[in-house]
């Protein structure tokens, strides 16, 4: 796997927000350089008020990397799940059915997934087979990624049948999507959209973190924009069903759970 190295400034957004703690199990080492890559600070459970500082942290439990948030210190945590969802095909390759295979086109080959975030869209689009590269520009969910892509390469089934996991860049999809030495034949967007209501109780709490500790895409347009010149067939936008297309009239539309997937040709 990749070693994650982050260029943070003094406007590192995740200052005050963000620590990497240290729960007095294991070699500390490991938790100061990914402290030290994301230029936060790591905080250590004995410390004395350590949970009043920031409100977010990075910590490994259970052999996993977790992101938690204060209500989250004593309950786990949450990480990228490598294994498929309810509902979801454990074979592989798993069958290409369903309104994310039908976007994604029958004949698509190499995807890229340019706003990967927890990865299961993207775990998803592997174990139906495709070549899949995954971009995250969020650091801290690029460390996320790292570590379950990480443990994605130990699973027995991985190793049977010789598979790889995803390859992973980090940074911002808009100028790396420009530097793709052969355009993929599909380019999969999934851009966090406004909520609906400003508090719903029916958010997962994965989205609702996430969305208190990165904040909203402000730039979907212009990553819709990059990637429909970037691709070599077709965009796809997935969308909650309340919201505008993005890329204006899609070529084609398919209906999910509360969700659709937009597809815009590369013209």
């Amino acid at each position: 796997m990749p070693t994650l190295q982050f260029q943070m400034t003094s406007q590192n957004p995740y200052l005050g927000k963000l620590a990497v703690l240290y729960e007095n199990h294991g070699d500390i080492l490991p938790f100061q350089q990914l402290a030290d890559q994301l230029v936060v600070p790591l905080r250590i459970s004995n410390e004395a008020n350590f949970d009043q500082h920031e409100a977010f942290f990075l910590s490994w439990r259970d052999g996993c990397l977790k992101l938690l948030d204060k209500e989250l210190l004593k309950k786990g945590g949450m990480t990228v799940e490598i294994e498929p969802r309810q509902g979801e095909q454990r074979s592989w390759p798993a069958p290409k059915d369903g309104a994310l295979a039908k976007a994604l086109g029958r004949k698509t080959k190499t995807v890229v997934d340019a706003t990967t975030g927890w990865g299961q869209d993207s775990l998803h689009i592997f174990r139906m087979g495709y070549d899949l590269l995954c971009i995250e520009r969020s650091p801290v969910m690029a460390a996320l990624l790292a570590d379950g892509f990480r443990r994605l390469a130990l699973a027995d089934w991985i190793q049977r049948l010789q598979l790889h996991p995803p390859r992973l860049l980090t940074g911002n999809a808009v100028d790396l999507l420009a530097t793709l030495a052969t355009p993929p034949d599909c380019i999969y967007l999934d851009p966090m959209f406004p909520p609906k209501r400003k508090k719903s109780a029916l958010a997962k709490k994965s989205m609702t973190v996430l969305r208190d500790l990165l904040g909203d895409d402000e730039d979907k347009e212009q990553l819709f924009a990059a990637s429909l010149s970037a691709t070599g067939k077709r965009v796809v936008v997935k969308s909650p069903d309340y919201a505008e297309p993005l890329g204006g009239k899609p070529n084609e539309s398919f209906q999910g759970k509360l969700l659709r997937y937009d597809v815009y040709f590369k013209g």
